[in-house]
């Protein structure tokens, strides 16, 4: 297994981890590719040592912008795309207070996420993980902040160029949120949302995760309640954040 066959593998199958992995099983023969663009692979000394502890790294990532936020302390921010304005409120408090000390990785989705990368490159630095192709803004409405953090942050995706927005490459960018940052903080998040998985992948790789509380009848919420019960840190005092 070498770059070049990973590149090959990885812009043949647009970015899917099983093709890929069959792929390097069965040895399939590959073309090396001309117009390779800017790219690391598992095979690369680049390749963050955070990301190889995953069940299934990915084997290729496409990148924009500053690749030395790589080599910094991260720390991973989620939370619903309909953001409640208590869980806004406390994303900006508690991303101001990291990026003293922090990269901020999220995934630049409405809501949360979209929230969390705009403080973040007001008082510091910004990694956005995509689920679809590097050169592909989604949602749309992030089109101004893609930009912004192409200039100054790093915006990576395991899919290449053009590759188009499919509902399960988001579950798969989650793994790399999580990956990423030593941390994750969960500011809303309900039972059944996306954020379950990227907090189920972090535990697996045995980070800690801090919740924001919700009322009880914040059905909003209720995934950040219920991990606390289950053993989340429960985020009391943001101030305390630089200590992390």
């Amino acid at each position: 297994m070498n770059s070049e066959q990973l590149l090959a593998y990885s812009i043949k199958y647009e970015g899917d981890y099983a093709s890929i992995q069959r792929a390097i099983h069965q040895n399939e023969p590959y073309h090396p590719v001309k117009d390779k663009g800017f790219y690391f692979t598992l095979c690369d000394d680049i390749y963050p040592d955070s990301l190889k502890v995953l069940k299934n790294p990915p084997f290729v990532l496409y990148y924009r912008g500053n690749l030395n936020l790589l080599e910094q302390a991260c720390v991973s921010v989620i939370g619903s795309r309909n953001a409640l304005p208590y869980a806004s409120k406390w994303t900006e408090i508690v991303v101001k207070e990291l990026s003293k000390n922090y990269v901020i990785v999220s995934g630049l989705a409405k809501g949360i996420d979209g929230l969390a990368h705009e403080v973040a490159l007001e008082y510091g630095s910004t990694i956005a993980i995509l689920g679809c192709g590097i050169d592909v803004i989604y949602p749309i409405c992030n089109k101004d902040l893609y930009h912004k953090i192409m200039k100054n942050g790093l915006i990576l995706s395991e899919y290449p160029a053009k590759t188009e927005v499919r509902k399960h490459q988001f579950v798969m960018r989650n793994r790399i949120i999580a990956g990423l940052g030593q941390s994750l903080f969960v500011m809303q998040s309900n039972l059944k949302s996306g954020s379950m998985i990227t907090v189920n992948v972090a535990l697996d790789c045995g980070k800690d995760v801090t919740c924001l509380p919700f009322n009880c009848d914040q059905v909003e919420g209720e995934g950040n309640n219920f991990l606390i019960q289950q053993g989340a840190n429960i985020l009391t005092n943001p101030l305390e954040l630089t200590k992390l």
